[in-house]
């Protein structure tokens, strides 16, 4: 059995690095997809969307089932479902064969998404929450850019569908070590429960509902960009789609491990509890959200420099400070969903949470930005992948209003 809080945490961060990988290997070659089954703008960015119906759709089921019982379980299924569509993906013949194996990608991701960080709050000591999270959402890039990589350099040699074989392949070893956890003691909900009641009962916390305010302006800026940075570096900037990858793949890895280390360690000496025991979990989410605040507030115009960029070398220079200032909010908001609630409704608001920021954030914004294109290119625009992306930042500032609060008031 895997007992030891180290390795659990070893084992789901693992799993989060291919939750990424597998997200993103189609972004990697989405050119080479539009030019074999004849795709839309829009329709690319509809696979986004599919994928986040599948799993948002299905994230309050799994976070309702986890807050009742066993949660291993359901983490080895959802792995094991994820990595057989993303085989299925290679396997697709056309727009509906793909469109329906990204949004079983996203049901299987959607159980597993929702249930580890409630595990890792569970066995991390108390004074390193913050920084067990940031380690199991650092594979957010490192996961991301070895999408990027997986894609690019498995389709130069082999094709677009051999990418996704590649990519899913570990999944379904990894599921197995799954059920070898032992899951840590904790408080659970007794009573049986629906989806629906658990919602309404985590509404009151004013805290949890500004984190998932602002983690959807956050989604929807964070979707958009990495889902079309490689094709607006191979549009806009001429870039071979390879090389796109690989120095996009680098920056995001670079950029946003750094930025999620700086969150973890800002979180954490932020969230330090200046009043009573009771009071602590309150405060402590009010100090990750001002960490949120300030990353996203830096963000926002890093991005409209990155975007306006005249070269690809330039580009990249503002998207690399863009990307640490972007993941400094990446462990602190999680941090937020789950201490700003009692302990027993964790699971619970971790779905709800996953269910609103893609419901609201990137459900819209990789197929609103491919309709732009369209658009913009319908119309004769010289740039439209740039004129599709600059709303984006809006999005960023955005979130930054919603995660201000007051600091916390000191007491000696």
């Amino acid at each position: 059995m895997i007992s030891r809080p180290v390795t659990i945490l070893t084992l789901l961060t693992a799993l989060n690095l291919l939750n990424y990988l597998d997200r993103l290997v189609v972004s990697a070659v989405l050119p080479k997809i539009e030019a074999a089954l004849g795709l839309t703008k829009v329709v690319e960015g509809t696979l986004a969307t599919v994928f986040l119906v599948g799993y948002f759709a299905t994230s309050p089921i799994f976070g309702t089932l986890a807050d009742r019982g066993k949660r291993k379980g359901l983490i080895a299924i959802g792995v094991a479902v994820w990595s057989a569509a993303t085989i299925a993906s290679g396997l697709a013949t056309g727009m509906w064969s793909l469109l329906a194996a990204r949004a079983v990608v996203g049901v299987g991701e959607a159980s597993y998404a929702t249930i580890a960080p409630t595990i890792i709050d569970d066995i991390a000591p108390p004074e390193k929450k913050g920084r067990w999270l940031a380690v199991f959402f650092a594979m957010t890039p490192v996961g991301a850019a070895l999408g990027y990589f997986t894609g690019g350099i498995v389709e130069h040699h082999y094709g677009w569908r051999a990418a996704f074989f590649v990519a899913g392949g570990p999944g379904m070893v990894l599921a197995l070590l799954c059920l070898l956890m032992t899951e840590p003691a904790r408080r659970t909900v007794t009573a049986r429960e629906n989806p629906l009641a658990a919602v309404k009962a985590l509404l009151p916390f004013t805290l949890y509902r500004r984190g998932v305010l602002g983690y959807a302006a956050y989604t929807f800026f964070v979707g958009g960009f990495s889902y079309w940075a490689p094709t607006f570096l191979y549009e806009h900037h001429r870039m071979d789609l390879g090389r796109a990858n690989f120095v996009f793949g680098a920056v995001t890895v670079a950029g946003g491990a750094i930025g999620t280390a700086i969150g973890g360690f800002l979180g954490d000496r932020a969230a330090r509890a200046p009043r009573g025991e009771a009071s602590a979990d309150l405060d402590a989410a009010r100090g990750y959200l001002i960490v949120c605040a300030a990353g996203a507030a830096i963000a926002a115009p890093l991005a409209v420099a990155a975007f306006l960029a005249p070269t690809a070398t330039s580009f990249f220079a503002w998207a690399f400070v863009c990307e640490v200032a972007i993941f400094i909010a990446t462990s602190p908001v999680n941090a937020v969903i789950l201490r700003a609630v009692p302990v027993e409704r964790r699971a619970s608001a971790m779905a709800l949470a996953i269910l609103a920021i893609h419901l609201l954030g990137d459900l819209w914004s990789p197929p609103l930005i491919g309709k732009v294109a369209d658009l913009a290119r319908s119309a004769g625009a010289a740039n439209p992948m740039q004129l599709a992306m600059l709303p984006l930042p809006v999005a960023m500032a955005g979130a930054a209003l919603a995660w201000w609060v007051r600091p916390a008031r000191q007491h000696a």
